[in-house]
């Protein structure tokens, strides 16, 4: 057992003071409020419930800064994947893993207690198997288990190359399997994520309505529905036009009306909806997986927030390719994309209020429901999915408590995080993960080796 004494904290019921909280086998087992620090007892600033990184491929971190040259031509997201599909087939297991464990170990820093790994690369460069199917999915969970970062790991369905269901082309056979090998991946993943901490989940993910049928879907749902269940969906217009023309509906519709899309699922990208479309969805109970950097860098386009949350939507948010990891980013990013398309301010929030709190404790509470976490907030009973922030810094020094998270969201940086703890593991203090130097190094060495052969 271990105990945090927090001079502020963020409870699901509002702001308190000098809060003592008892974490026992990853739980917060109780809350003390008006309490007093006892001997030790680990002291923070402000506490808040930690986010839930919902949508994350790590192995894109190590192309940060590789694909912002414009060539001849119009760049969009479809050049970007060719330019993906060729690095992927320069990786090997050992550097997977390393690129993982720094991606992780960033997004403890940034303030993520938790990551959902949407991992679509499951063989050798040219489609072969290795010996053990899901030897790339052993390699995230010893990741995750060297970072203590709190994984949801989501193999992926990936089987044709369009919608009309093409075969896959010779870059995308790394990501193939037809149902039957998928059900093995996935009973593979099961046995491995049982030597990780019990916080850890496995779901699944289908990977697009372009990159499955209608039919392996249903045969996949059907075996494999206990767990969250992600999708890509709706991310550019190419793709809707193709998913229209081939299954007769726009793709968020499609989906609403031939699966039992419900609580467990997460609709990554859901960013061209019509607003029936989003309505409807809104009412499903789905969360809306939103990587605003992200979607921003590879031109993708804004979701569609105003309406979303007038329906009553949840949402929750990813780094999806790491180009950037930062908390911070990620949803200031998602207002300001708001405005720029509105033309208007404080648009992600229900009614009146802070726009900040909206935010944060929005993408809290649905980040660790797409990931199937008791988290996101700060109760009894609750992972112990937790993040200090120091409100000393000048960044937020001025503000009053209702002001706070206004200030973390629009005017500080992730350097204001002190402390973070992934189910009561205790991995970043002092603003460093405690691994920090190790990973690194490690990370520099394979990144050397992986750019003299590209």
């Amino acid at each position: 057992m271990s105990a945090i004494f927090a001079k502020h904290a963020l409870l699901d019921t509002g702001w308190v003071t000098n809060l003592r909280l008892e974490i026992d086998a990853g739980h917060i087992s109780s809350l003390q409020k008006d309490s007093v620090a006892q001997p030790g007892d680990i002291t923070a600033d402000t506490l808040l419930p930690a986010m839930a990184n919902l949508h994350s491929h790590a192995f894109q971190r190590a192309m940060a800064g590789m694909t912002e040259h414009r060539m001849v031509g119009r760049d969009s997201f479809w050049t970007w994947r060719e330019l993906m599909y060729r690095f992927t087939a320069h990786l090997n297991p050992d550097q997977i893993q390393t690129i993982a464990a720094l991606v992780y170990m960033e997004m403890q820093e940034a303030g993520f207690a938790s990551v959902g790994e949407f991992h679509y690369l499951h063989h050798q460069p040219d489609g072969t198997p290795y010996d053990r199917l899901g030897e790339l999915s052993d390699r995230i969970m010893a990741a995750a288990a060297e970072t203590g970062i709190g994984l949801t790991h989501l193999p992926v369905l990936y089987t044709y190359s369009g919608a009309r269901e093409n075969p896959l082309e010779a870059a995308q056979k790394r990501f193939g399997n037809n149902v039957t090998r998928f059900c093995v991946l996935v009973d593979q993943a099961k046995d491995a994520l049982s030597s990780l901490p019990k916080d850890c989940r496995l779901g699944i993910a289908p990977h697009s309505l372009r990159a499955t049928s209608p039919h392996d879907l249903a045969a996949v749902l059907k075996t494999h529905s206990a767990g969250p269940i992600h999708i890509h969906i709706a991310e550019q217009p190419k793709e809707i036009a193709e998913i229209e023309a081939e299954l007769g509906a726009r793709p968020v519709e499609w989906l609403l009306n031939n699966a039992p899309v419900n609580s467990k699922w997460c609709l990554i990208h859901a960013t061209h909806m019509t607003d029936r479309e989003t309505q409807n969805m809104a009412a499903s109970g789905a969360v809306a997986g939103l990587c605003p950097i992200t979607e921003a860098n590879l031109g993708d386009g804004p979701f569609n927030g105003a309406n979303y949350l007038m329906s009553g939507g949840a949402f929750g948010i990813g780094s999806d390719s790491n180009v950037l990891i930062s908390l911070t980013e990620e949803l200031r990013m998602l207002e300001y994309s708001q405005r720029l398309r509105d033309l208007s301010r404080n648009v992600m929030v229900r009614g009146e209020g802070s726009v900040g709190h909206s935010l944060y404790c929005g993408a809290a509470i649905g980040g660790a429901q797409a990931l199937g976490r008791s988290a996101g907030q700060i109760a009894e009973g609750m992972l112990a999915d937790l993040v200090a922030i120091d409100s000393r810094d000048q960044a937020l020094c001025c503000l009053k408590p209702e002001q706070l998270l206004d200030g973390f969201v629009f005017a500080a940086r992730d350097h204001v995080v002190t402390d973070l703890w992934s189910a009561g593991r205790h991995r970043v203090k002092e603003g460093r993960h405690v691994d920090r130097d190790r990973i690194v190094a490690r990370y520099r060495t394979v990144m050397t080796h992986l750019m003299a052969c590209l």
